[in-house]
């Protein structure tokens, strides 16, 4: 890991490189688009094919996609309804009751951070309407593994929300067919539909509808590189939950702090791609020194050390003067999940103003939030929790406003709205205004 010193080199170093400009994936899969498109494409220009094949060509353009890029000849696309129930009952009981777990607790977050839905007045002639989305799409990461804690942390908030459908689309395994694993956190989250496509072509999907894939009012889940990008593209035609890059911790530690903890954490995240960022912010040179050991030491013990020691080397381990200094350097970078293990960390969280997570004690990590916190764990990255929240409830509530004018308002405030028209050069807008203060001088000439 990069080693910084001061405020002013630790900035310099935290600059975030742009995560759709280039794909730095395996290189089969970079092989397989060679071969699918005849030229060395960017990113960019192989999702946007992607993207408008599946709108033109439908399912024909997923299974060409399927069998060119991941080498899977797909008979159906979507997984029997029963396969769901029946992964749930053949799962090892120690997994199944963890899963259970996750999702009570997940489940309970949520159901305490749900508003009231329906018709709502604020006085006798404003209110607003609350009302769930119809169906929404749930992109899970799938593959070479599984992830049945990203279904839990996407459907049932969702469920909560009073979401008619749920659709799921994930990858399949090498023989076509998806992870048990991920089936069986389908049916303990209530998922209706699962959808056994990838990549850019199942955002295509689910934004425009093919004959197998019902279009859907919102896409939420993170991806790769060309599931990113493609949410980008079709946003607007469909809803977006954010552009998810790659994962990212940013510890604040001082020396009370210990150097096995933050070193497990940073290995904890840099595990989950050679993309993920890793930072360490502490007031303590030798804390620093000691996390810098234990992250070599636990690194040698791991199967996935060479993708990790990738991440690692984009990580930074940076010495400030004060634990302020830290959070000043934090609430710039906005990371994804940032942890605080410094003495009275409850009192520095309330100084954090740009953080997906905030992971406040030595007791807890990041990964308790991944799994069984309850919290959902689809998190803003990039630098976007400056501006972007949490994946809950919300994204999965749509509001209408409600205007119910009476004569009394109308005269009140009639005159102004036409003055404001007209100062818009919009005529008619003042006209439809006009018509009705007319009516009312009529019936009340006094």
């Amino acid at each position: 890991m990069r080693r910084a010193s001061g405020y002013e080199e630790a900035s310099g170093l935290l600059a975030r490189p742009d995560p759709l400009a280039a794909f730095e994936g395996e290189p089969a899969l970079l092989e397989s688009i060679r071969n699918t498109f005849g030229e060395a494409l960017t990113p960019y220009q192989v999702t946007e094919r992607i993207v408008a094949d599946v709108r033109s060509s439908g399912d024909t353009a997923i299974r060409r996609y399927s069998s060119l890029i991941s080498h899977i000849d797909l008979d159906g696309l979507e997984v029997p309804r029963s396969a769901l129930p029946d992964a749930l009952a053949s799962m090892a009981p120690g997994l199944r009751e963890a899963l259970t777990l996750a999702a009570a607790r997940i489940r309970y977050f949520h159901e305490q951070c749900m508003v009231r839905t329906g018709v709502q007045f604020i006085d006798e002639q404003l209110g607003r309407v609350v009302l769930p989305l119809r169906r929404v799409g749930l992109y899970v990461p799938g593959g070479r593994y599984s992830y049945p804690s990203s279904v839990l942390m996407s459907a049932i908030p969702a469920r909560v929300a009073g979401v008619n459908e749920v659709v799921v689309a994930t990858p399949p395994r090498a023989n076509g067919t998806v992870a048990p694993a991920t089936l069986a956190a389908c049916e303990i989250a209530g998922v209706d539909r699962v959808f056994a496509i990838g990549g850019a072509q199942a955002i295509a999907a689910m934004a425009y509808g093919t004959e197998s894939v019902p279009r859907v009012d919102k896409i939420c889940g993170p991806g790769n590189v060309f599931v990113t990008l493609a949410k980008k593209m079709v946003f607007g035609s469909v809803a977006i939950d954010s552009l998810a890059g790659p994962s990212e911790v940013l510890i604040i530690a001082d020396a009370t702090a210990p150097a096995e903890y933050c070193a497990a954490d940073i290995l904890a995240q840099a595990e989950h791609d050679p993309q993920a960022g890793v930072v360490l912010i502490t007031t303590s040179v030798d804390l620093a020194d000691a996390v810098q050991r234990e992250v070599e030491a636990q690194l040698a013990s791991l199967e996935r050390r060479d993708a990790v020691r990738l991440a690692l080397e984009r990580g930074v381990i940076a010495v400030v003067s004060d634990v302020n200094e830290a959070v000043r350097l934090s609430n710039e970078y906005g990371p994804e999940h940032l942890e605080l293990m410094v003495s009275d960390a409850t009192s520095v969280a309330h100084s954090i103003t740009s953080a997906g997570c905030i992971c406040v004690g030595p007791d807890s990590p990041v990964v308790m939030g991944d799994y069984v916190d309850g919290p959902s764990h689809v998190l803003p990255t990039g630098g976007s929790a400056r501006f972007s929240s949490v994946l809950g409830v919300h994204d999965f509530l749509k509001h209408s406003s409600i205007a119910r004018l009476d004569s009394a308002t109308m005269a009140a405030l009639g005159t102004a709205a036409v003055t404001i028209a007209r100062s818009e050069g919009l005529e008619a807008h003042a006209r439809a205004v006009e018509k009705r203060l007319g009516t009312l001088r009529r019936n009340n000439p006094h």
